[in-house]
């Protein structure tokens, strides 16, 4: 079972993880940087770890001794990236559908109608398919 905290800072996230982990967690996603007092933490709360992420940029601050360790005892320290910003409306699908039918000479309009996207979203999707940027 994989759980995510999050929390501000480090009194937070030991309070966020004190609720949130249990025997059953095998997986661990927190956004502080993993010092030797959360680590020994999540190992006491969830003995069957086994990996453990956090962001990208704490990743480098973490100690060699922590991660030797946490590999001694089979567990992997890794950074993972975390989506940020807005999540996106409409999926590849979408998209895929509105270029296709762009291409087979279907009017805007109609597209706009038969997937219920406002028009103005079709042709932005079908302006930015043209600029390669999706």
């Amino acid at each position: 079972m994989r759980v995510e905290v999050k929390a501000k800072n480090n009194g937070e996230l030991l309070r966020k993880l004190d609720k949130s982990l249990n025997e059953n967690v095998t997986e661990v996603y927190i956004n502080l940087r993993p010092t030797k007092e959360i680590v020994v933490h999540i190992l006491e709360r969830a003995p069957g770890v086994r990996r453990i992420s956090c962001p990208p940029s704490l990743y480098p601050k973490v100690s060699r001794r922590i991660i030797s360790a946490l590999s001694q005892l089979g567990v992997e320290l890794v950074p993972e990236r975390f989506p940020r910003g807005r999540p996106k409306k409409y999926d590849e699908r979408i998209v895929e559908k509105v270029i296709e039918m762009t291409k087979r000479g279907t009017p805007m309009r109609e597209i706009s109608e038969r997937l219920g996207i406002p028009l103005r979203t079709v042709y932005y999707l079908v302006n930015l398919n043209c600029r390669g940027e999706h």
